[in-house]
C-alpha cells in the first residue's frame, strides 16, 4: 500500500531552490565581513550556485566554500554539504567536504589574536556543524533506501503467494490424478475386460451388441481419463484459467521482465511436450524470483540443454552485490518444482556454487508425454 508522500515533498523542486538561494543571499548579506568587490561577487556566484545543487552537487559545494571564509556559520554551505551526502555513497568524499568546510571556517580566526588553542576549539566547533548536515542527508538516502526495499519486500511477498497458491493447487490436481489413474481407470480397465469377455462368450445377439457398446465405451472412457490425468498433472494455474499456459516461447519474456540482470542461451527440440515445457517455465520463473528476493545485485543465466534422452534447464546466478534483507518465505517453492518433476519423471538439484552463487537445474526426459 502506497503512502501518500509528506506536505514538503510535495512543493516543486524549483520553488525550492529559489526559497533557499534567497535564505543564503539574505544569511549572506546580514552576516558576511568582507563587502569588497570581490567578496560579494564570490558571495553572489556561491548562493546563485544553490540553484544547480542537485545536478552538480560537489562542484556547488566547492563554489559556496569562499562564503565560508566571511562569516562564521554559512547556509548557502551547509546547504551544499547535505546536498552532497544526500546524492552521495562515498563516505571518504563526505568526510573530505566536512574538513574542508571547517577549515575554511576556520582560516579566518588563525589570522587573528587568538591563540593556537582557541583556534584548535573552533575548528572543531565549525567540525561539528559542517557534519551535522552530511549526518541527516545520509539519514534521509538510508531513508529512501528503505523505502525502496519494503517496496521489493511487499512485492516478492504478493509474488510468493501466488506462486505458494498455485504450488498447492498443482499439488493436489497431481493427488487427484493419482487417485484417478490408479482407481478409477483400473476399475473402468475391468469393465471393459469382463465386457470383451462376455461379447466372445454370449451366443445371445443383443447380449453380444450391448457387450459391444460397454466395452467401447470403456475403452473411449479410458482414453478421456488419461487425457484428463496428463491435464491435471501439468496443470498448476488457477480453477478458473482458461487462457494457455506458458511455454518455452515465453521464455524470453519471463527472462526480460523479471527484474534481475538475466541472459538466456541455448534452445530445446521441437519435440518437448506441453507438460514438460510448463516445468521447465515454472522452475526459470522460481529461480529468477529467489534472485530477486534473496541475491540483490547478482546476474543470472539461464541455459537450456538437451543431454541424450533428457532436456533440461540450469539457472545460476552470481553472488549478491550488496545486502538482502530476511524475506518471509514459505519454503515451498523448490519444493513444488521438485514434486512437479517427480510427476514428470524427472530430478531437480538446488544448492549453492563454489563461487558464492547458487544454482538450479531440472532434467525431465524428453519422452515425458
Amino acid at each position: 500500500m502506497s503512502r501518500a508522500p509528506a506536505l514538503w515533498q510535495r512543493v516543486p523542486a524549483p520553488v525550492v531552490d529559489l526559497v533557499l538561494v534567497s535564505v543564503a543571499a539574505v544569511d549572506v548579506w546580514l552576516n558576511m565581513w568582507d563587502h569588497t568587490r570581490l567578496g560579494l561577487a564570490l558571495a553572489a556566484l556561491g548562493c546563485a550556485a544553490l540553484a544547480f545543487r542537485r545536478r552538480f552537487p560537489l562542484g556547488v559545494f566547492l563554489l559556496t566554500l569562499p562564503i565560508a571564509l566571511m562569516q562564521d556559520v554559512a547556509v548557502a554551505v551547509l546547504v551544499a554539504l547535505f546536498t552532497v551526502a544526500e546524492r552521495s555513497r562515498n563516505r571518504r568524499l563526505l568526510a573530505g567536504c566536512v574538513a574542508l568546510s571547517a577549515l575554511a571556517g576556520s582560516i579566518p580566526w588563525t589570522l587573528t589574536e587568538y591563540d593556537r588553542t582557541m583556534t584548535l576549539v573552533i575548528f572543531v566547533y565549525n567540525l561539528a556543524t559542517a557534519a551535522a548536515p552530511v549526518l541527516f542527508g545520509q539519514l534521509l538516502q538510508a531513508q529512501r533506501d528503505l523505502a525502496r526495499r519494503l517496496v521489493e519486500i511487499e512485492e516478492a511477498r504478493e509474488h510468493e503467494q501466488v506462486l505458494h497458491a498455485q504450488a498447492v493447487l498443482a499439488r493436489e490436481r497431481a493427488q487427484l490424478a493419482r487417485e484417478m489413474h490408479d482407481v478409477v481407470s483400473h476399475q473402468v480397465s475391468l469393465i471393459a475386460v469382463r465386457a470383451g469377455a462376455l461379447q466372445v462368450a454370449t451366443q445371445d445377439a443383443d447380449a453380444k451388441e450391448a457387450a459391444r457398446t460397454i466395452r467401447s465405451l470403456s475403452v473411449n472412457t479410458l482414453d478421456e481419463l488419461r487425457t484428463m490425468v496428463t491435464l491435471l498433472r501439468a496443470s498448476g494455474g488457477r480453477a478458473t484459467e482458461l487462457t494457455p499456459q506458458p511455454t518455452l516461447a515465453d521464455l524470453h519474456k519471463l527472462v526480460e521482465s523479471s527484474g534481475t540482470q538475466a541472459e538466456l542461451s541455448g534452445e530445446l527440440p521441437p519435440a518437448v511436450g506441453t507438460p514438460a515445457q510448463r516445468a521447465l517455465y515454472r522452475t526459470v520463473q522460481e529461480a529468477l524470483t529467489n534472485v530477486r528476493k534473496h541475491a540483490p545485485g547478482a546476474t543470472a543465466r539461464v541455459e537450456l540443454w538437451q543431454d541424450g534422452d533428457d532436456v533440461g534447464v540450469t539457472v545460476t546466478n552470481t553472488p549478491p552485490t550488496r545486502p538482502s534483507l530476511s524475506l518471509p518465505g514459505s519454503q515451498q517453492g523448490l519444493v513444488g518444482l521438485r514434486e512437479r518433476a517427480d510427476i514428470l519423471h524427472g530430478s531437480l538439484e538446488a544448492g549453492p556454487t563454489a563461487e558464492g552463487g547458487y544454482r538450479v537445474r531440472l532434467r525431465i526426459p524428453l519422452s515425458t508425454d
